[in-house]
């Protein structure tokens, strides 16, 4: 029997592979997103958190810089993932997250400094690229 590839179905998610290292440090040492963004620039999770605190203190600049370093050593890691510029990113996978969280990071600054095609592209791709995490972060 030959199997057949449904060749509509789009290409399957992407999991970016999980360093638990960083993680740890975060949860069990309490360091500083400054710190891990630091020891492993490749950890879009710490430029995410960098943007958020950033952004909640009015310093949109500074969140829309850390949210875009993040969101671009997030697609560097996607792209070694396997990932081909469209298809599912699944929030609820740990490692993806931070990629996410930086999109939507992204996005917001951009709307904050006036870039809305900017921040409407960025949407866009999130709503893409996982429903769950455009639900979820789009507040």
């Amino acid at each position: 029997m030959t199997d057949h590839k449904n060749l509509l179905a789009g290409p399957g998610p992407t999991l970016l592979s999980e360093d638990p290292e960083p993680y740890r440090r975060l949860a069990e040492e309490s360091a500083s997103p400054t710190q891990l963004a630091a020891d492993y620039p490749w950890f879009s999770l710490a430029w995410a958190m960098l943007a958020d605190d950033a952004f909640a203190e009015g310093r949109v600049v500074e969140s829309y810089a850390y949210a875009r370093t993040g969101y671009h050593r997030g697609l560097d890691a996607l792209r070694r993932a396997g990932w081909k510029g469209h298809g599912p990113v699944p929030w609820d996978h740990r490692a993806n997250r931070g990629f996410l969280r930086c999109l939507a990071g992204l996005a917001r600054a951009a709307d904050s400094i006036k870039e809305a095609e900017e921040a409407e592209r960025c949407w866009q791709f999130l709503r893409d690229s996982s429903p769950e995490a455009y639900a979820e972060l789009k507040q």
